[in-house]
């Protein structure tokens, strides 16, 4: 009776997993072998393994997403360790989630008009007597933009973590005669690398494939992998191409989470 009310609970969810997970990876998998006439080929491997074109896309999609993730990281672990310091940190962490409730479309256009030739910033630079930038469609716009729309993806895990490490971690170190610096790189940084490899898997596998921001505010000069899915399903037809660099991309985000898995363990007592 027990097994029968625990599986009742269970068969929506693995429903759901089988319908909208596994079925549509399976699909990726099975039309990455059919060319653009649908016939049976492994020829769509070996194009992208052998093409320089789609191996250059590959290194630019890491490279991409490396940054974008360091530079989230970069930003994200301060902003954490001091919002988990802060006397009202509900109400400021709201504050980095808010952000997330817009639409992306709508961020993006928003940047648009920031980054823009006649946009806000370069206004403001005409105002100090410095020359209009040209800010949009370059790799550093495209890398800044997604690094600020990753950043709260970032800041919640690790957050996480160090409301997790218990004051008394901090306060034995200091009583040994710690330095806060000491502190930090030796207790709170190790305590909370879980937190920190979950931002790593949230930020950098969905930057693999970004599309949307490429177009939008790198132009045609931001060249990567999700651009080159969009291309080959909506404009050239060739799902097995499209397929084919999904299935590179689920692998890849396979790896990145093996190598950043990790046990969480609870710092506080």
């Amino acid at each position: 009776m027990k097994k029968s009310f625990r599986a009742m609970f269970y068969t929506p969810y693995m429903m759901w997993l089988a319908l909208f997970v596994i079925a549509p990876v399976g699909l990726i998998v099975y039309y990455s072998f059919f060319n653009i006439s649908h016939q049976f080929t492994f020829d769509n491997y070996a194009t992208f393994f052998r093409s320089g074109t789609y191996l250059t896309m590959t290194a630019n999609s890491v490279l991409y997403a490396f940054l974008i993730t360091l530079i989230s990281l970069l930003i994200s672990y301060p902003m954490a360790l001091v919002i988990s310091k802060l006397k009202h940190r509900d109400l400021w962490i709201l504050l980095v989630i808010l952000p997330t409730w817009i639409n992306l479309l709508l961020k993006a256009y928003a940047f648009i008009g920031l980054l823009s030739h006649d946009g806000l910033v370069n206004n403001l630079f005409e105002l100090v007597g410095l020359p209009a930038q040209h800010m949009l469609f370059t790799d550093t716009s495209f890398i800044l933009v997604a690094s600020y729309i990753q950043i709260p993806f970032m800041i919640l895990p690790i957050y996480n973590s160090l409301t997790d490490i218990s004051d008394s971690y901090i306060k034995a170190s200091h009583d040994l005669g710690a330095t806060n610096w000491q502190t930090l790189t030796k207790i709170i940084i190790p305590m909370t690398m879980p937190g920190i490899k979950s931002g790593v898997q949230i930020v950098f596998i969905p930057s693999l494939s970004l599309f949307m921001l490429s177009r939008l505010i790198g132009g045609n000069k931001i060249i990567t992998l999700g651009t080159a899915v969009e291309e080959h399903f909506l404009t050239t037809m060739n799902w097995g191409m499209g397929s084919t660099i999904g299935v590179v991309l689920i692998i890849s985000m396979v790896v990145v989470m093996l190598f950043t898995n990790t046990k969480r363990k609870r710092g506080r007592n």
